[in-house]
């Protein structure tokens, strides 16, 4: 039985919007101000899930990826661009811009039970996609990529009106940032 693991960039604050600059927020491009090391490669540690797993995308954060990563040659460029992805929008985007992608049919909940039934899922930004499985407790791992920056602004992961508890697995410093590896499961 596969996972759901979300995988972010987030400030000190839990802003998880705009880290790249990419949506002109007055406050975005907090993790670039780090360099591309601490963006670049697989900092989240997907290793083989990307593999054997499936990316899941929002309409607008698979449309930024797919200007950006069919370009790039790099090991870990090459492991995103052969990986499996799925796309949940509800208006149709020109899938063929990024190898290996599909919109995801019948449903999100019928799509995720097939899916998870052989693999891992992996949501890599996509805000309203990771709010919608948290509303339906299909969350197992988050992967948080902790930037020391606070921006006082932006949509944050947690809803502050609903307490998430967490369980630690793992934290280590990477590059600029810390990666904490948290279980929802307890």
């Amino acid at each position: 039985m596969g996972r759901v693991i979300v995988v972010q960039f987030i400030t000190l604050d839990g802003v998880v919007e705009d880290p790249d600059g990419s949506d002109g927020t007055p406050f975005g491009g907090w993790a670039m101000r780090f360099g591309p090391q601490g963006v670049a490669g697989d900092k989240f540690r997907l290793g083989s899930i990307l593999e054997t797993g499936t990316l899941l995308f929002g309409r607008r954060t698979w449309q930024h990826f797919s200007t950006l990563w069919p370009n790039r040659d790099d090991p870990f460029s090459r492991a995103m661009n052969r990986a499996s992805k799925a796309v949940l929008a509800s208006t149709p985007a020109a899938l063929d811009a990024w190898s290996g992608s599909a919109a995801v049919d019948g449903g999100l909940d019928g799509w995720l039970a097939r899916t998870l039934e052989q693999r891992d899922v992996v949501v890599i930004g996509s805000g309203s996609v990771v709010a919608e499985l948290a509303g339906r407790d299909a969350i197992d791992e988050y992967r948080l990529l902790t930037f020391p920056t606070a921006v006082g602004a932006g949509r944050r992961l947690f809803d502050a009106a609903s307490p998430t508890e967490l369980r630690l697995v793992s934290a280590e410093q990477v590059g600029p940032a810390v990666l904490s590896v948290l279980d929802t499961r307890g």
